[in-house]
């Protein structure tokens, strides 16, 4: 019996430790691909690098670890969307609505960030090296950074 447990565990052991490294939901990415909407989905760990996402709906979506690399996000509405650890390097973020985003962690790395709302979104530890930041409540500061006067 000792000899059944053991062989069994040493060949079902593996399949339980292993995972996909992917989490996103498949279908959630080809809805917003071939709908431009996708309110609430999954999209964890998602690669979305070079995709167009002109005015994509991505309210409340979870996004945390995606890559956006080069993304065209323009317009789109990511309003409680979860972003954390995602990679926007070299992404087209302009007119993009963060508002109560969580954008802990992202790297904007070279991202071109325009008009942006990022209204009462939480912005810890971004990587903005070489951003182009305009028009956006975003800035170099700490917990008692100041929100300027025109936001």
């Amino acid at each position: 019996m000792n000899l059944k447990l053991v062989a069994s565990l040493t060949l079902f052991t593996p399949l339980l430790f292993s995972s996909s490294v992917k989490a996103e939901n498949p279908l959630h990415v080809q809805q917003l691909l071939s709908t431009g909407s996708c309110f609430s989905c999954d999209l964890s760990g998602a690669d979305l690098s070079n995709t167009h996402l002109i005015g994509a709906d991505l309210r409340e979506a979870n996004l945390a670890g995606a890559n956006l690399t080069e993304a065209n996000l323009e317009g789109a509405d990511l309003r409680g969307a979860n972003l954390t650890d995602a990679n926007l390097t070299s992404a087209f973020v302009t007119n993009v609505d963060f508002k109560e985003a969580n954008l802990n962690g992202v790297n904007f790395t070279r991202a071109k960030i325009y008009d942006a709302n990022v209204y009462a979104a939480s912005m810890n530890n971004l990587e903005l090296t070489d951003a182009e930041i305009y028009n956006t409540g975003i800035g170099i500061g700490g917990e008692d950074a100041e929100i300027p006067d025109w936001y």
